[in-house]
């Protein structure tokens, strides 16, 4: 299978990476392999004594009281500014100020129906952690002649998660805070799914910084495909983004929160090497081939990108993106993984992520916006049928380099 993009074509090789320590070279694993010395696969769990405390395994959260919806007019307490901060799946994202504190926060629009009421009912409920976007006020609302849910939430100051990466200059980036980052996104994953709630569109655009700087948390927001599940209630509803999509969602098959493992494997894939597992040709969001590649679980671990990873990172996305549901990891084993439990122990060795996302990234922003305008058109209902995007004349190079590469092959 032939990668994509131009760092495809060796040009990156002839920008080595800095030499590794000893320590990073002693604890990486071989690109192939897939099983301990004696033939078993790894044991990639940290021991089952380490019994880790709620506080560990799903991060500081308060429990929130029921979402009470505000009926004075938000301009009583707000100060709503034109400035559009982005969109969302479900609605735009404007700038505005408390009126009471001067504070800046983030306003977002949703015409009142009962998908939207589902997610600002579904984020409100999770908003209490540390690695969710907060909400701070719901108001029932006319806006430009339409009801409407009026969302301020914490304003998202720090950018999404690739662009800061991207932003890095020659600073290395390390396994270590791939590891750091994974944890910080699983805390949050973790909880969702303790209130059995699956977020079903975890991917880098919807992972965000609170502020720039080092102080800065990262944290998961847009619940606009967000479902809570009942003991007789699996999803059925086929939402997704082509790139961080799970095999079974591709199918008739019954999907549950394991489609979000599945998402945080490739958000991990993209975070170690800077390129996706699975990716599409031929103009289409999801191209026959690709959609072969996602269900059949063909991806690789490219030399030299993946060459001194290491053996518990590989297995953990071996274990994320397995393709039968009821055998990839759920969130709890990801939570007791020694990648992601022992995080701070991860070896320090320097990732090609860094300069890939670097060299791609007058493309990336450009590529997202195509795969946003894709998900726009897959929102799929059961009284729907699903539609995709076809990006047959998009000018976007990386695309283009994609089916230049694969024409043989998808």
């Amino acid at each position: 299978m032939k990668r994509v993009s131009k760092y495809l074509s060796g040009k990156l090789r002839s920008k080595p990476l800095p030499a590794l320590d000893e320590d990073s070279v002693a604890s990486s694993g071989d690109n192939n392999l897939t099983s301990s010395s004696n033939g078993k696969p790894p044991n990639i769990l940290k021991d089952k004594s380490d019994n880790q405390q709620p506080d560990a395994m799903f991060g500081r959260f308060q429990t929130r009281p029921n979402l009470v919806l505000k009926s004075q007019s938000i301009n009583d307490d707000y100060e709503i500014s034109n400035n559009v901060l982005g969109l969302g799946i479900n609605g735009k994202v404007v700038e505005c100020f408390s009126r009471t504190t001067r504070q800046k926060l983030a306003l977002k629009v949703l015409q009142d129906n009962p998908k939207s009421r589902r997610e600002v009912e579904l984020h409100w409920k999770a908003s209490g952690h540390k690695h969710i976007v907060n909400i701070v006020d719901v108001y029932e609302n006319a806006f430009s002649g339409k009801n409407c849910l009026l969302v301020v939430m914490e304003c998202m100051e720090g950018g999404e998660l690739f662009a800061r990466i991207q932003a890095r200059g020659d600073q290395p980036f390390t396994e270590r805070e791939a590891a750091s980052i994974m944890r910080d996104i699983c805390s949050a994953v973790a909880h969702l799914h303790s209130m059995q709630i699956a977020h079903r569109d975890i991917k880098p655009e919807n992972l965000l910084y609170s502020k720039a700087g080092p102080d800065g948390v990262l944290k998961l927001t847009d619940f606009g495909f967000a479902k809570e599940l009942t003991a007789n209630n699996t999803l059925k509803t086929p939402c997704y983004t082509p790139y961080y999509v799970a095999p079974e969602v591709l199918g008739p098959e019954k999907y549950d929160k394991s489609c979000d493992m599945w998402s945080i494997g490739v958000v991990m894939y993209i975070l170690i090497c800077g390129y996706p597992p699975f990716y599409s040709n031929h103009g289409l969001p999801i191209s026959p081939g690709m959609k072969k590649r996602i269900r059949s679980g063909q991806y690789e671990f490219h030399s030299p990108e993946w060459d001194n990873v290491s053996r518990d990172a590989k297995e953990m996305i071996k274990g994320l993106l397995k393709t039968d549901p009821t055998l990839r990891l759920t969130i709890e084993q990801v939570m007791r993984t020694n990648w992601i439990a022992s995080h701070t122990a991860v070896p320090q060795t320097p990732l090609y992520s860094l300069q890939i996302l670097q060299e791609e990234q007058d493309v990336w922003p450009e590529m997202q916006e195509e795969m946003s305008n894709a998900l726009a058109t897959m929102r799929v209902d059961t009284d729907q049928h699903v539609q995709l995007k076809n990006l047959e004349k998009s000018t976007n190079p990386l695309l283009a380099k994609r089916r230049q590469n694969k024409v043989n092959t998808g």
